[in-house]
């Protein structure tokens, strides 16, 4: 790769004009967003926004899955230049992807959490794009289902886990990974 073309594929998540395609971006290099898309909070145009909810103020045992959505995020640079997604299609070529960032909420006014995440869904389903989220405890499903259906109406979910996680509340104030 010559110099020129190293200085147009480098910090992709701030650079990149395009939404569409491969970045071939060195894996070692570079600003970090979820499998290279542009970071931004433009979701003109976006079909697929993916944000992450660094949230464990639910965990039982220990904290620890806030650093979920950086290390999501690393872990996806990883796809070497040569063969982008180890399989003949590109799943960016028909979707325009972006990494909307982190809920931005705060972390000492958890009953606050609840209503600032569904706004934060809201605000990108209501600009017509889907939301992929990297979490973060068992408990920001609740909200992020939430936004989908004030925006949909009813919905359903599939859950694949080991177990279901889930128990009847006794107080209804309480937020854990079991509600």
């Amino acid at each position: 790769m010559a110099l020129e073309d190293a200085k147009n594929q480098m910090d992709m998540a701030f650079t990149r004009e395009n939404l569409r395609g491969p970045s071939y971006e060195l894996t070692f290099a570079g600003a970090t967003s979820f499998m290279r898309r542009k970071y931004t909070k433009d979701l003109t145009g976006v079909d697929i926004a993916v944000t992450g909810v660094p949230f464990d103020q639910a965990v039982t045992n220990r904290p620890g899955t806030r650093l979920g959505p950086r290390a999501i995020r690393e872990a996806s640079t990883l796809q070497a230049p040569d063969a982008p997604y180890g399989w003949p299609i590109d799943p960016f070529s028909e979707l325009d992807v972006i990494d909307y960032g982190d809920l931005a909420f705060d972390y000492a006014e958890v009953a606050k959490f609840p209503a600032a995440l569904t706004d934060h869904i809201k605000t990108i389903l209501d600009a017509g794009a889907a939301s992929v989220v990297l979490g973060g405890d068992h408990y920001i499903s609740y909200p992020i289902l939430r936004a989908y259906a004030e925006k949909y109406g009813p919905i359903s979910l599939v859950q694949v886990d080991a177990h279901t996680d889930t128990w009847a509340d006794d107080n209804p104030d309480r937020i854990d990974h079991g509600t």
